[in-house]
């Protein structure tokens, strides 16, 4: 069912809550709405080619000025605020790869599932038969120990062996822009999606919570560069995703072709006299301008 006041969302896009949560959900978003109406400007580390409309709605219905700036990442050297160490080996494990061949899997640094679920993620991954970089971190599994990665069902890594790696943590960053990857799953956290979508690789969705639904239906429904995953997972159902997503021909061309031309989009933004560089330039003349007054 569609949120009519919402486009594109559906209702099971939106963040739930139930019971007390659904008071401190209401508050949060309240307090939300009234600090910005209250500020000085909205900084949002989006691009003006990824959310042209939504932007352009904003700026109509708030009363203080709009940047986007984003997509933030591409400003700084990539690094890691996580306290997980970062398992380089996994770049030369990929220069060992064809073109376009490894799909990326990393649900991030928060996000979890279901010992069922990993089970199904696993044998989807691998009856797909594609080449694989998993990140597995301590934590992922709900009610397994959370200061060692989750044990792989058994069978998986005879069925895998030369084909895929699994380490704790990955220099995502690196790991996207590399040339063998050619898809990422993810939980689609914004930080990540913008990162896929800089990429320029399709990305397969299974989100969580909170945000995370709402961008996979932007990445499945808006932008056309990945799939969803919803509902409780099957390996077959899991297999065909990353087959219809990786294979030559077909729906994939198709999904990798407009991830490409999504890239270069943002690239575009992020040029000089591009949009979101101008926007830099805007935001830096009102901080100075509010400066101004405020030392008259």
């Amino acid at each position: 069912m569609l949120v009519t006041e919402l486009p594109p969302y559906r209702v099971r896009d939106m963040p739930s809550a139930s019971g007390a949560t659904l008071g401190l959900m209401r508050d949060l978003i309240s307090r939300a709405v009234t600090a910005v109406n209250a500020s000085s400007g909205l900084i949002i580390n989006t691009f003006d080619a990824l959310e042209t409309d939504e932007l352009a709605s904003l700026r109509r219905g708030l009363a203080v000025p709009v940047f986007d700036i984003g997509p933030l990442h591409v400003h700084s050297p990539a690094a890691s605020s996580s306290l997980l160490r970062q398992d380089r080996g996994c770049l030369d494990w990929l220069d060992a790869r064809g073109p376009a061949s490894v799909l990326y899997v990393s649900f991030g640094s928060l996000a979890s599932m279901s010992a069922a679920d990993l089970v199904e993620t696993a044998w989807g991954i691998a009856n797909s038969g594609r080449p694989f970089l998993w990140v597995l971190r301590p934590g992922l599994v709900r009610g397994a120990p959370p200061s060692q990665p989750p044990p792989l069902p058994d069978g998986f890594h005879a069925e895998t062996r030369g084909r895929g790696t699994v380490v704790s943590w990955a220099p995502q960053e690196e790991v996207l822009a590399h040339p063998a990857v050619g898809a990422f799953w993810t939980h689609c956290g914004w930080n990540s999606t913008l990162e896929g979508v800089c990429a320029g690789v399709p990305m397969l969705c299974r989100p969580c919570f909170g945000d995370q639904m709402g961008n996979a239906r932007y990445v499945d429904h808006v932008w056309r560069t990945g799939l969803a995953l919803h509902g409780e997972l099957e390996r077959g159902k899991v297999e065909a995703a990353i087959s219809t997503m990786m294979g030559a021909g077909g729906p994939g061309t198709a999904l990798r072709g407009r991830a490409r031309e999504l890239c270069r989009r943002a690239a575009e933004c992020m040029a000089k006299a591009g949009s979101s560089d101008l926007n830099v330039d805007k935001l830096v003349n009102h901080i100075m301008s509010l400066t101004a007054r405020r030392c008259q």
